[in-house]
């Protein structure tokens, strides 16, 4: 019998999956281990936690891997991507395979079929794979230079807007759900708090500015409705390429999503769909999210 090992490293938590030929065995969540989120020493210890978890539950050894598959954003950073190899290296046996975590939900959605995949959480990336199997990505590059539609991106742009509206004269709903989130008892401990270095978790807003957005705030629901539509481009853009390598210049492949956002923000997920059909009406997108850790595990399991 062989043994694999599936890793979901994101910006936030990191998950877990140990399986064999046919099933899956046992499944842990840890934080997340990618560093620039965090140091090596909490990477190291979160990691530990999670190997170590999933052999308690199994009595199953590391040394008994015969592949790994580790889907993370920002794979393509050396400081990310060189330590993630040693430390796995080190803990893990077998074979290790480091892929993005946009791929490996694009193959939860379609395995080694063509597709594009959108991916929105703390941060976000699109990628596409044509029936020739090429694959092709737009964004994903980090949340000072994309992040398009991401948890990051929402908790920025609400904090810009709301200020904007103050400078306007205009009255919000994302002030006082700021200032009662953050315990806050002034527009000045705000302004204080979210200019620090190092810089809060704005990712953590997405679910406030949607609840803003739902009490009918138009500042908020803009807010949303842009993010939406600056993925929704990046979206196309995969589209285009996909199209203009493929043999039929009609071909349209679907869309599936992955991420927190894209599963609890239907506001901008909406806005996504709708501004894509603008260019290609004919666009089918799939209901639901993927769970990319799946595509990690039918990597492991055929080494690629």
């Amino acid at each position: 019998m062989s043994f694999f090992l599936a890793l979901d490293a994101g910006g936030t938590k990191t998950d877990c999956l140990l399986a064999d030929d046919t099933r899956e065995i046992a499944r842990v969540s840890t934080g997340t281990i990618k560093l620039m989120r965090i140091d090596a020493t909490s990477a190291a210890s979160n990691l530990d936690h999670a190997l170590a978890e999933l052999t308690f539950k199994t009595g199953i050894s590391m040394a008994s891997i015969d592949c790994t598959c580790v889907g993370a954003a920002g794979e393509s950073i050396p400081l990310v991507a060189d330590w993630l190899r040693a430390a796995i290296g080190a803990r893990v046996a077998g074979k290790l395979i480091l892929l993005a975590d946009v791929e490996i939900a694009l193959d939860a959605a379609f395995p080694g079929q063509p597709g594009v995949l959108v991916l929105a959480g703390t941060g976000s990336n699109v990628a596409g794979r044509n029936s020739a199997g090429q694959v092709t990505t737009a964004g994903g590059w980090g949340p000072a230079l994309a992040d398009q539609g991401s948890g990051h991106k929402i908790g920025v742009e609400a904090l810009r807007a709301l200020f904007l509206a103050k400078d306007e004269g205009r009255s919000t709903l994302l002030l006082p759900a700021l200032l009662d989130l953050w315990q806050f008892d002034s527009v000045d401990q705000i302004v204080e708090y979210a200019n620090r270095l190092p810089a809060p978790d704005f990712s953590r807003l997405p679910e406030l500015v949607l609840r803003c957005a739902q009490q009918g705030d138009a500042i908020a629901q803009s807010v949303l409705r842009r993010e939406g539509e600056d993925l929704a481009y990046l979206v196309r853009l995969v589209i285009r390429r996909l199209r203009d390598a493929s043999a039929d210049a009609s071909w349209l492949p679907p869309i599936a999503f992955a991420g927190s956002v894209l599963d609890k923000i239907a506001p901008l997920r909406q806005a996504l769909i709708e501004a894509v059909k603008v260019e290609f009406p004919g666009i089918q997108a799939i209901d639901g999210v993927v769970d990319p850790i799946a595509g990690a595990l039918w990597r492991a399991r055929n080494g690629l």
